[in-house]
């Protein structure tokens, strides 16, 4: 522990080979992120796209502790099932949290761990869009943590939230660990390159893709507010 440092926090990579006393619990971390940032409004921090993308190029390693098949397919389809189940979970517990206490949220004063402005953009984008900001803000950082939040407080019909919960939950996880998964073979195979020692470009790459939308609402939204 002598050697840890806190910035490993920040790299998805860490927590992707996290074992303790030589037993890799990769997995469980994984699935307790996703199950955190989708559920948690404290998880909007948390590694998101980039765990995903980066669990799909070790998704063997990730699955054998769980369970032993020699399939690649199998193995990827397996990760990302749990890791959908995860975040379908951590939906339902962000809009439960959101139906209880919306209210207390709109009152309660910015910390480190809360932002009053996130909860607003949040709820502006899910105005916006309705059901389908389930999905759409599956693959918004910040946005994914409040937008389950948002539909609680706003009351959205269960119902309909479930499916575009459930839809929304199979259609990240599956999209990001397939892409990190094929791309990693397909680069190691044609252009003898392995992702795995370009894992910083990677993170900030799909760190600025996925966030670059967040931040050109917020541009086009600020001169309205100067006005």
């Amino acid at each position: 522990m002598s050697d840890f440092d806190w910035l490993q926090l920040l790299n998805p990579e860490f927590y992707i080979n996290f074992d303790i006393g030589g037993v890799f619990i990769g997995l469980w971390i994984v699935l307790f992120i996703v199950f955190a940032e989708t559920g948690l409004f404290a998880g909007f921090f948390l590694p998101g796209d980039s765990l995903l993308f980066l669990a799909g190029i070790y998704s063997r390693s990730l699955v054998e502790n769980f369970t032993f098949i020699e399939s690649d397919l199998a193995n990827v389809i397996i990760l990302s099932t749990l890791v959908a189940v995860a975040g379908i979970f951590g939906n339902m517990v962000g809009y439960w949290f959101g139906a209880k206490s919306g209210y207390y949220l709109y009152k309660k004063e910015d910390s480190f761990w809360f932002k009053k402005k996130y909860l607003i953009q949040s709820k502006d984008f899910f105005e916006k869009y309705g059901g389908k900001a389930i999905i759409f803000a599956r693959f918004l950082p910040i946005v994914r943590t409040f937008a389950p939040i948002v539909a609680g407080i706003v009351t959205m019909d269960k119902k309909k939230f479930m499916f575009y919960n459930i839809v929304s939950s199979f259609l990240w996880s599956f999209v990001l660990i397939f892409s990190g998964h094929y791309l990693y073979g397909m680069f190691l195979e044609k252009f003898d390159i392995d992702l795995k020692h370009h894992i910083e470009k990677i993170v900030i790459g799909i760190i600025l893709v996925s966030t670059f939308p967040v931040f050109l609402k917020m541009i086009k939204k600020s001169p309205k507010q100067e006005e």
